[in-house]
């Protein structure tokens, strides 16, 4: 959430219940739940902090917060996080404590913990951790100080009930993902919610493609050293505009950055722009190989409109499936951008709505439940093995497994005509070619903003239909609905005139002209016509056939190029489009790629940076085409 800024960001990580009233809920919710707030937290319970010793001596500092009621013994609820367990001393209380209000009225001890060299926990902080298989001696990782976390809070404390459960959201998310690796007898049932599972593909890269208002932004604050412990830190970066897309146009190539801005001092920053291959410094930050021997009870959530971490959530479910079948592991994934479940109603994002309360109905009756069932034994928890919600139709659905088996294989083929048809063409030499100028990139959102939008994942894309460097395909009106249901892919046959280029694929839902506004469209927005991005991905071009070894095109020769967008559960309905939009540059969200073969992109000068001829080829032995799944 870079746009909050930093210091907003690290505020919502450990409050999550603020931004709701702060920010996206309606006056009139604000007023109905101040109304039924209850008593505060200082009045409800008892507060300590401690230093909690790891196995190699450093000490983590936990504020431990016990009910004051009867009713104990309690489980324990642990969350671990880099951004502060705010505010310190015994006497001082946050707004809230849990993932929910309905948790936090039932009757937890809750244990928040700075993890390892933040704030006031001693060691050295490291970005995604490694994680150590063989533990010899005094050896840690974030699995191990979480292990000696729970050891010490289960033997120390006299009123839990023996049982743990863990969660956190985004860089917590990963915290409690990488906690129940190897987990501690006691550990009964952890949420890892938009975990980061690997930062190749999560947050700062999407199939090698740099998201750089992301990186920028995040590592510009938080990024810097703590030499000492600490209570506060700034996270203020001054931009100067509010425009991204001049700010980071002006930048100009990203070797520019360390110049003007970070003066070398961001150790994350110059760690990603030494190693642009997927090496063995990515590698060792893959969490998903590790993920064996979890806790018993897993629930992963994610949002599918999550511009930080959607394959987090998807690919630790589908690795935990691998390589613990044991585990009582489930998914759920709902309507909203990164951690909204936590932090707003989820009646819209953007300018589409969502039919409803929807982080309501998931706090109360997916988590409560979870937590409640595994960590108290009470009452059944009620939850398929994908609880999932379909845009479209703004409806939740459960399924005994995701993708659905019953999902049906699909094809559609991109033509001539800017046509998408359920057949090639028959045209040998049919393509579509475009210009692209890394100097004037095609813009990912109308909006004015210095960052990453959350919005952007539903916006309108009109606006980047009307460029000559976008080509666009649609299907014909839809006599019937279409449910698009678990992972799609892109099949591109394309060439270039020079020796790099990135894919850009959006999948795209094309409203009737006349389509209604549903009721909380915004005040203003007419959906007649609305492009809704539905999923959207991009492919470095030299990562094509190895993220670790980079490869350039042969000019103007045609080549296979394979974009992996996540996964979807979203209803095209009759009278609607299915549309792909194709393109090369996506600014600021992407970084821009010189298109002449440097070594380094990160490395390029201002000299590399050149306008090149694309085709996309739709012939019948070079049929580009979206391949995805539907239910019957």
């Amino acid at each position: 959430m870079p746009d909050a800024g930093l210091a907003e960001r690290a505020r919502i990580e450990q409050d999550p219940g603020m931004l709701g009233c702060l920010v996206t809920i309606v006056p009139a919710l604000c007023a109905a739940q101040a109304a039924t707030t209850p008593a505060p937290l200082s009045e409800r319970y008892d507060k300590r902090e401690v230093r909690i010793p790891m196995r190699d001596g450093a000490q983590l500092f936990t504020a431990i917060y016990t009910p004051r009621s009867t009713g104990g013994p309690w489980p324990i609820l642990l969350r671990r996080t880099p951004y502060s367990v705010r505010p310190y001393g015994e006497n001082e209380f946050p707004t809230t404590l849990g993932p929910s209000r309905e948790l936090e009225e039932s009757g937890y001890i809750f244990a928040l913990q700075d993890v390892r060299g933040c704030y006031m926990s001693e060691g050295q902080f490291v970005d995604m951790r490694p994680h150590q298989v063989d533990k010899l001696g005094v050896a840690f990782d974030e699995a191990s100080d979480a292990y000696d976390t729970v050891e010490w809070l289960t033997t120390q404390l006299d009123d839990d009930n023996g049982k743990v459960g863990m969660w956190g959201i985004s860089y917590p998310g990963f915290y409690a993902a990488t906690g129940m690796i190897d987990a501690h007898p006691a550990l009964a049932a952890v949420s890892p919610q938009a975990p980061i599972a690997d930062w190749y593909f999560d947050d700062f890269h999407h199939h090698g493609a740099f998201f750089l208002p992301h990186a920028f932004n995040f590592l510009a604050g938080f990024g810097r050293p703590r030499p000492l412990l600490t209570t506060e830190r700034s996270f203020r970066f001054e931009h100067g505009t509010p425009d991204g897309y001049r700010f980071f146009l002006d930048l100009g190539p990203l070797s520019n950055a360390n110049a003007r801005y970070f003066k070398g001092q961001i150790a994350t920053w110059n760690d990603m722009l030494a190693h642009p291959n997927y090496d063995e410094f990515w590698s060792s930050r893959n969490l998903l190989p590790h993920l064996r021997n979890v806790a018993p009870a897993v629930m992963t959530v994610g949002g599918w409109f999550d511009a930080e971490d959607l394959y987090g959530p998807l690919q630790i479910y589908r690795a935990i499936e691998r390589q613990d079948p044991q585990a009582f592991n489930v998914l759920v994934m709902g309507p909203w951008p990164h951690g909204g479940w936590a932090r707003d109603d989820g009646t819209r994002l953007g300018n589409v709505s969502f039919g409803g309360a929807q982080s309501a109905h998931y706090r109360a009756q997916i988590e409560f439940r979870f937590f409640e069932h595994f960590l108290k034994g009470s009452g059944e928890h009620g939850l398929a093995e994908a609880n999932v919600f379909e845009t479209g139709t703004n409806r939740w659905r459960s399924f005994d497994a995701w993708p659905p088996r019953e999902a049906q294989r699909r094809t559609l083929y991109l033509r001539t005509g800017e046509r998408l048809a359920g057949e090639a063409g028959d045209d040998e030499s049919a393509f579509d070619e475009f210009t692209s100028d890394p100097r004037e990139p095609v813009p990912y959102t109308q909006a004015i903003a210095i960052g990453m939008t959350r919005e952007y994942m539903t916006d309108d894309q009109r606006f980047a239909e009307r460029r000559a460097d976008v080509l666009e395909y649609q299907s014909e009106v839809l006599d019937s609905a279409w449910t698009l249901a678990g992972p799609l892919a892109a099949e591109l046959i394309v060439s270039t005139s020079r020796e790099d280029a990135d894919w850009i694929v959006k999948l795209i839902d094309v409203f009737p002209g006349d389509a209604p506004d549903p009721e909380g469209t915004p005040a203003g927005v007419r959906m007649g016509g609305y492009q809704m991005l539905v999923r959207s991905e991009v492919l470095r071009g030299r990562f094509r056939e190895s993220y670790a070894l980079p490869k350039p095109f042969v000019p103007l020769e045609p080549t296979r190029v394979r974009v992996e967008l996540q996964d979807v559960l979203h209803t095209f309905a009759k009278g609607h489009r299915l549309m792909v939009q194709v393109q090369s540059t996506w600014f600021p969200l992407v970084d821009r790629n010189p298109q002449q073969w440097v070594d380094n992109i990160f490395e390029a000068r201002e000299s590399d940076f050149a306008a090149a001829q694309h085709r996309v080829w739709h012939s019948p032995g070079r049929a580009s085409r979206l391949e995805f799944t539907v239910l019957p």
